[in-house]
């Protein structure tokens, strides 16, 4: 008969990135293919390991999140950190006048970057067993990305 499929026992990984404006990788953690995503914010949040500036009400740090996010879950870590979240509703559409979206999705900037990170063979098949190991290869790999972006501008 088999697994249950409502189960979601998925095998692999989950890689929760944070990233600046431009797709610069700023945190990430990892986690099993069944966690859900708003549960690993609070923890991405917590792993940026650049010091920002304190938010004031005139100058916002905004945090865009895409729909996975709109639950209590989201909401409070995103708040927990200082961060003005936008997140667009489940079920929301923004239609102009001629029926496009009117403000497109924002989550190219984090796919694009999950896709130079996938570049690297260690991190596209995760041959290492041990968790820390694995994330230290992504850490790496991050680093190794703002090394190339910080080169190529000079």
């Amino acid at each position: 008969m088999g697994k249950n499929p409502t189960d979601r026992g998925k095998n692999g990984v989950k890689r929760s990135l944070v990233v600046e404006a431009d797709g610069g990788p700023l945190g990430v953690v990892i986690a099993g293919a069944n966690v859900h995503d708003a549960k690993l914010l609070k923890r991405t949040l917590q792993a940026i390991v650049v010091p920002r500036p304190r938010p004031t009400p005139r100058k916002k740090q905004h945090l865009c999140l895409d729909k996975g996010y709109d639950n209590p879950t989201g909401h409070a870590a995103a708040a927990y950190r200082g961060y003005t979240p936008h997140i667009r509703r489940i079920g929301e559409e923004k239609l102009d006048g001629r029926g496009r979206k009117r403000h497109p999705a924002r989550r190219w900037v984090v796919e694009r970057t999950l896709g130079w990170l996938s570049k690297c063979r260690a991190i596209l098949v995760r041959y290492d067993k041990n968790p820390l190991n694995y994330l230290g290869l992504i850490q790496l790999a991050c680093s190794l990305l703002w090394y190339r972006r910080l080169n190529v501008l000079r």
